[in-house]
């Protein structure tokens, strides 16, 4: 019976994404057995995660990575500094600032001159700003030392799995798959440079006069590269898992409730009843008595009210509102009825 092929697709996520990756792949060794993540028929990396799956497809296991870029107890090349990504791009802000006299100029000219507006000349000064904070350079050159170790390769071509490293370009948004046909000839460290890319953080990586970010800008994981090579299993890991967003808390539920009541009610008494609905929307403890603050409607125009409370023992006794007072009522059985005429509306207080 023939070994299944198995692939190997790897999302991004920053250094916590990579330490995540990681751990799941010595977890899902110990677990598996017979699983060895440094024999997948295909691998495909994105942002952090191509770090990891250069590393696994030139033979490093999960436990090597883990001491080397977590525990940081591997030997020299293989440890990881992680000070080595918080170098300041020195030249990419040298060369940002060579171009402020030019820029300048130009600005002065297009307002004195031309009669153009300050704003326009003030954007045109925005090209002085740098494209990224921090240098992945030193951060490259770890790499091609890692690589250089016998048994591994820096060169696509050279390996003896398929590895995919996917970046996105710049000037196109085009998501570039390095390491496929035509894409192969790039180191693999300037291609893992290439896709960690962050804008923002780090500078543009330019590749054949090309400029290149972070592949996370189109996906998160590109897994359809490998599906396309008729693999029998892929795994993936994604640390960038989604938000649900649209969930709304118990108080918030109960906050619309009370303000759709209380837009039931008209114009007038919503105004009126406005800046303390929110406190409708709050329900006691069992057995709790809240101390309600009475709206005054008839400032508002909304005619007489009337506050009617309706214990259990006695739900025909009604207790006038006052428009200056404050009563301790059971909120349970609450409920705000103008009198008419013109109109009657009520507000439930759901219990």
């Amino acid at each position: 019976m023939s070994q299944p092929r198995i692939g190997l697709a790897l999302a991004g996520g920053g250094p916590l994404g990579a330490i995540y990756e990681v751990g799941a792949l010595c977890a899902l060794e110990e677990a598996v057995d017979g699983l060895d993540f440094t024999a997948c028929d295909g691998y495909i990396g994105v942002s952090a995660g191509g770090f990891i799956a250069a590393g696994l497809a030139n033979g490093m296991t999960p436990r090597q990575l883990c001491a080397a870029f977590i525990e940081n107890t591997a030997e020299a090349p293989d440890r990881f500094d992680p000070a080595e990504l918080l170098q300041p791009a020195w030249a990419e802000f040298g060369q940002r600032l060579s171009l402020l006299p030019r820029l300048l100029r130009d600005a002065a000219r297009e307002v004195l001159l031309e009669g153009r507006s300050r704003l326009s000349a003030i954007e045109r000064l925005g090209r002085v700003l740098p494209t990224g904070l921090l240098s992945s350079e030193r951060f490259g050159e770890a790499l091609t030392r890692v690589f250089a170790v016998p048994g591994r390769t820096n060169d696509f071509r050279e390996l003896g799995h398929r590895l995919v490293l996917v970046a996105t370009d710049l000037d196109t948004g085009e998501a570039v798959p390095f390491g496929t046909d035509g894409w192969d000839h790039v180191p693999i460290s300037e291609a893992v440079q290439a896709s960690a890319a962050l804008p923002g953080l780090f500078p543009p990586v330019e590749i054949d006069g090309r400029h290149y970010v972070d592949g996370a800008l189109k996906k998160t994981l590109h897994a359809s590269v490998l599906l396309d090579r008729g693999l029998d299993l892929l795994i993936c890991l994604n640390p960038l898992v989604p938000y649900a967003s649209d969930r709304l808390s118990h108080r918030e539920r109960r906050s619309r409730h009370a303000k759709k009541l209380a837009s039931k009610l008209g114009r007038a008494a919503g105004r009126a009843l406005q800046p303390r609905i929110h406190r409708l929307g709050r329900r006691p403890a069992a057995g709790a008595v809240a101390d309600l603050p009475l709206a005054d409607p008839l400032a508002a125009g909304a005619g007489p009210a009337r506050l009617r409370a309706q214990p259990p023992a006695d739900r025909h006794r009604a207790v006038r509102a006052r428009p200056a007072g404050r009563r301790v009522l059971p909120r349970q059985h609450l409920q705000l009825q103008p009198a008419p005429p013109p109109r009657r509306a009520r507000l439930p207080v759901d219990t």
